[in-house]
């Protein structure tokens, strides 16, 4: 019993030092692999800080080439830049040390890696924080900017001039005819050292409803659309086309110039503006929803059909403003209907928005 006692002893013994050895064998190996990530991270510092000198140096060039600035003057743009980068580089490097140190002092899970956002939340005391760490470089700024980007909205009243006709015949309530217009534009400056002149290009979704009145709609036979009326009661007749179309608009009016050390903008925030220019696309579809009562039951139909719809759409437009809002009018050069008995352009007027 003794001699296996001792035994049993001795293999404790063996286990507990075999697994503190394997414990300080796995503590050391997770020390040196921290001490390698921190010398990567550093090194990714130093990279990164590098690249974004070397864009900002192109970016001097460039000036340079353009005659912008002299070559004594850029001389001292890139000294000064290279004098931040070197500086952003031994701050970075500092911060990165100090918050490894703080996180190991104090037993906190501190795991930085490639990542370029890291999140991490703690409850405690005041020395624990909630907080998002993020780890990324910053782009130099771009000395101009010609072209910019900003949504259209536009909405309105819709209505459609009449072969023979004036709009006051028109087939169409005004109140309830309507159109909607969203879409994306680009904007780009036309002179180098002038915003007074700018041309707007993108892409568009029309939709232009029409609201019939004296009890008629739409009705197609083969290759012929014609405005019938309607057999029994009818509360209300709606036709929608759909349209894409790629705009394009010369812009006119004043900016306010901004120029700083590293940057020049031109801002036309409550400035007047002026728009002159057109659009052409396709037709996406056509709908009729019709309203009515058939035996005392309300009914009502959508009707999806081509209707001889022209599937080619063009026109004219303009608009006069303040900032981002103006008036806005656009005139369908092309038929509304093709080869049809129904001859008409659609005209459009409301409000124009352009978000920048």
């Amino acid at each position: 019993m003794k001699t296996i006692t001792q035994y049993l002893i001795a293999f404790i013994l063996a286990f507990y030092v075999t697994n503190v050895m394997g414990q300080d064998t796995i503590q050391a190996q997770e020390k040196e692999s921290k001490l390698e990530n921190v010398e990567t991270l550093k090194e990714k510092i130093r990279a990164s800080e590098k690249e974004a000198l070397k864009k900002e140096v192109e970016a001097i060039n460039e000036r340079v080439g353009k005659k912008e600035i002299t070559y004594e003057e850029a001389a001292t743009l890139k000294e000064e830049a290279a004098k931040k980068r070197a500086l952003n580089i031994e701050n970075r490097i500092e911060i990165l040390v100090n918050k490894r140190a703080f996180y190991e002092r104090n037993n906190l899970n501190y795991d930085r890696d490639s990542k370029k956002v890291k999140f991490g939340i703690t409850f405690g005391d005041e020395d624990n924080f909630t907080g998002i760490s993020i780890n990324t470089t910053k782009k130099p700024v771009k000395y101009d900017i010609r072209t910019s980007n900003d949504l259209v909205l536009a909405f309105g009243l819709n209505n459609a001039i009449t072969d023979g006709q004036s709009l006051g015949d028109s087939p169409y309530k005004i109140g309830g005819s309507g159109f909607f217009e969203l879409g994306w534009n680009w904007k780009t400056r036309i002179f180098k050292d002038s915003n007074f002149a700018r041309v707007k290009y993108g892409f568009s979704f029309q939709w232009n409803k029409y609201d019939l009145k004296d009890n008629k709609y739409f009705v197609q036979n083969g290759n012929v659309t014609t405005i019938e009326q309607f057999p029994s009661d009818l509360k209300q007749a709606k036709f929608r086309t759909t349209n894409l179309v790629f705009p394009l608009y010369f812009e006119f009016g004043p900016s306010e110039k901004v120029e700083k050390k590293d940057r020049i903008r031109f801002n036309t925030w409550d400035k007047f503006k002026i728009g002159i220019g057109g659009y052409g696309g396709f037709n996406l579809g056509a709908k009729q929803k019709l309203w009515y009562k058939e035996d005392g039951e309300r009914i009502k139909q959508k009707i999806k059909q081509n209707y001889n719809v022209n599937p080619f759409v063009y026109g004219v437009g303009a608009y006069v403003g303040i900032g981002d809002l103006s008036l806005y009018a656009k005139y369908d050069l092309s038929e509304t209907f093709k080869s049809n008995s129904v001859k008409q352009n659609n005209l459009s007027l409301g409000i124009r928005v352009d978000l920048d």
